[in-house]
């Protein structure tokens, strides 16, 4: 394969996962903008108990960008900054600051992420990550779909809560 096409492939990831998350979209509303504006109250809203809240969703994307940033750069688990995986309970502390705060942690590992792809190579996008039955390719793609559904599941908590 060229260079070029190897670099096109890269440059393709990338605007994949950018344009899920903070770019211009045909698709309507990225992860970024379903959140942006939203007040303390309505990002802790639940739509019945035990349900989760679009806190808990901006912050589970931000735990499943940095797993899949961890994935393909060979690292090991448990250097994300916050105790535990998956889904988070929010809020913790139900302030202005604490929820700007985990918008902010969404953005650093989107930025993350982005590095992380950006440094790699197109002909490793077919391997298998370890331990996993998903090839890298697979797996970037995948982080997109998943920006673009919890973006979808956080306009419908919004309008839930009209």
């Amino acid at each position: 394969m060229k260079r070029e096409d190897q670099d096109g492939q890269i440059r393709q990831l990338l605007h994949l996962i950018d344009e899920a998350f903070d770019h211009p979209a045909w698709h309507g509303p990225n992860l970024r903008d379903s959140i942006r504006g939203l007040t303390v109250e309505q990002a802790s809203w639940r739509p019945k108990a035990g349900r989760h809240n679009i806190w808990e969703i901006v912050v589970h994307c931000a735990y499943w960008k940095y797993a899949v940033r961890r994935r393909i750069l060979a690292e090991k688990r448990g250097s994300f900054v916050l105790e535990g995986s998956n889904w988070f309970q929010r809020p913790i502390e139900k302030s202005n600051a604490a929820w700007r705060r985990d918008v902010e942690l969404l953005e650093i590992e989107h930025t993350a992420l982005r590095k992380a792809v950006s440094s790699l190579q197109a002909v490793h996008l077919k391997r298998k990550l370890h331990g996993s039955k998903w090839t890298m390719l697979q797996t970037i793609s995948g982080i997109a779909a998943h920006d673009v559904y919890h973006a979808g599941q956080i306009r419908l908590l919004k309008r839930l809560q009209r």
